[in-house]
């Protein structure tokens, strides 16, 4: 017997099923038998009747037959063969019970059907015709053999030795006729249970597939996604989340919004504030300031009951920060088209004022005090000069002219340059570049950085302190840090800016023409607090700089 159903569909039965199956047989034995023993000793029939005593019997083998299953059951692999070992004990008691009450006149010549139905939760409809036919056979057996008067008889069974054709024939035709269309009819509701238990196991497959891949999908988007439930705790927090952060889930859960991230309003003293669409400033775990535009919305499950606030965002820093480079472009671009018109005007002017004036000091009636005060002219005019010519190199600044460079030698030409300049008389100047340290980049614009860089930094220690200039060649990165007060966080978004400055007689161009340059190269100017002390601007080049 094989536990198979149509088109080739198998089962195994379950250790659960089985479990219940045992259980309901102790039931139905102890309902049915129990309850024939009570109504016979309730009308006096307990003095001896011999019947009672193989029901006894019956029911002790039934129940020790149950315990040795289910104790063995766990212990089994083959539930196959143990399903059909229980149907076959089955319709051995069924046959046994009818016999010891009576054979044809038994009142428990229904009995087969309960083993049909009971074939029929595990078996195809072909084994519950098997099962039925079974039956069929036992029980026709077992009268006719009661009607030719060949069935043995123990002491005390009521077995009736005469009963006539018609009695026998017609007891066969109605029970063999009632075992098969039970078979029929538990074999179509059968088949029709396990075509849905299949179709609910392949929904429940396809919804563990979809839960699967909403996990997939959660971990692997690019927008970070954070929970807050109704307390303003973050209870989840995916993969996006914490790279853009740099928080891992183990660090934020259960934090309270509001304190992990105070710019983001999304949970108030009045609860959930939904968004459409903001930006914020938050604090990253490494301390640095990140934009983040985002997205807050409620969420509820299939009974409309709230779950939490759904927060989606992005990092918005470099688009920020590329904003802000072409709206510098744009005012750079302002400032050239103003230059390129007014450098004529302005420098024509300016040369003729300075020549008219030297010539007027070389006469010789000029008093001493009108020779001071051309000399002051001719002084300012050379500045205005270099005014404009750095205006001019801020606004129309040349395009990189690439060639290999090595660090080490331009460093050192920027350093015999500061011996000579009295600036730098009581500043140490301290250069730290490996040896064959080779760059792919304009020679003559990086010099004027670092040089620019390099007075900027005596400066502002006021002429006194220790510089140092240093190379990483595996970043394509050139920092150069002093011990001078530093540039506060408040300006340092300002400082590259034109006219900008906070020196006396400053001009505001120096530090934008550096920026100019560094981005003109494809490298990115960073300012910050350096390791002795004071500030450290890191020019970034990238790999890609780098020869070696």
């Amino acid at each position: 017997m094989v536990l198979a159903g149509p088109e080739g569909w198998k089962t195994q039965p379950s250790r659960r099923h089985l479990t219940w199956f045992l259980l309901a047989r102790i039931a139905v034995i102890t309902i049915f038998l129990g309850g024939a023993i009570f109504f016979q000793l309730r009308a006096g029939m307990a003095g001896g009747h011999p019947a009672l005593g193989y029901l006894y019997g019956l029911i002790v083998a039934s129940y020790l037959h149950a315990l040795a299953s289910v104790l063995s059951l766990p212990r089994l692999r083959n539930l196959v063969f143990f399903t059909q070992t229980q149907i076959a004990w089955d319709l051995l008691f069924c046959f046994c019970l009818i016999y010891v009450t009576g054979g044809v006149d038994s009142l428990f010549s229904f009995s087969f059907v309960f083993v049909i139905i009971a074939a029929s939760v595990f078996f195809s409809w072909r084994d519950i015709l098997l099962v039925a036919s079974a039956s069929a056979i036992l029980y026709g057996g077992l009268v006719d053999f009661q009607y030719y008067g060949q069935l043995p008889v123990l002491p005390g069974l009521p077995l009736s030795q005469e009963i006539t054709g018609q009695q026998a024939f017609s007891s066969i035709f109605v029970h063999v006729a009632g075992f098969l269309l039970t078979a029929l009819l538990c074999a179509a509701l059968a088949e029709r249970w396990r075509r849905s238990e299949q179709a609910l196991q392949a929904q429940k497959i396809d919804y563990d597939e979809l839960e699967a891949l909403n996990r997939v999908i959660l971990e692997n988007i690019s927008s970070g996604l954070m929970i807050v439930n109704e307390q303003g705790r973050i209870r989840s927090f995916n993969r996006a989340a914490e790279q853009i952060t740099g928080f891992a889930l183990q660090q934020v859960y259960n934090r309270d919004v509001r304190e992990l991230f105070p710019r983001l309003d999304v949970f108030g003293e009045d609860g959930y504030r939904t968004r459409q669409r903001a930006e914020a400033d938050i604090v990253d775990a490494e301390g640095q300031v990140r934009t983040l535009g985002y997205a807050a919305s409620l969420i509820r499950d299939p009974q409309e009951r709230l779950l939490g606030l759904l927060v989606s965002f992005q990092d918005l820093t470099m688009v920020k920060e590329m904003e802000e480079r072409l709206r510098r472009a744009d005012r750079l671009a302002a400032v050239g088209r103003l230059a390129s018109a007014m450098a004529h005007e302005i420098r024509n002017p300016l040369a003729s004022i300075s020549g008219s004036v030297q010539l007027l000091m070389e006469g010789e009636n000029v008093s001493d005090q009108d020779r001071r005060l051309m000399g002051i002219v001719v002084r300012e005019a050379e500045r205005l000069s270099g005014l404009l010519t750095d205006f001019l190199a801020y606004a129309r600044p040349k395009k990189p002219q690439a060639e290999v460079c090595d660090l080490r030698q331009l460093l050192a030409e920027a350093l015999q340059v500061c011996r000579s300049d009295p600036r730098f008389a009581a500043v140490e100047v301290e250069v730290r570049c490996p040896e064959g340290a080779r760059f792919l980049l304009d020679h003559d614009q990086i010099r004027q950085v670092i040089w620019d860089l390099l007075i900027n930094a005596a400066e502002a220690m006021q002429q006194r302190g220790r510089i140092r200039v240093s190379v990483d060649p595996d970043s394509g990165g050139i920092a150069v840090e002093d011990d001078g007060p530093g540039v506060p966080v408040e300006l340092r978004e300002r400082i590259f800016e034109p006219f900008f400055t906070t020196k006396p007689g400053g001009t505001g161009l120096g530090l934008a023409t550096v920026h100019g340059i560094v981005e003109a190269h494809g490298g990115q100017l960073i300012v910050g607090k350096g390791e002795l002390g004071g500030a450290c601007f890191r020019i970034l080049l990238g790999r890609q700089a780098v020869l070696n």
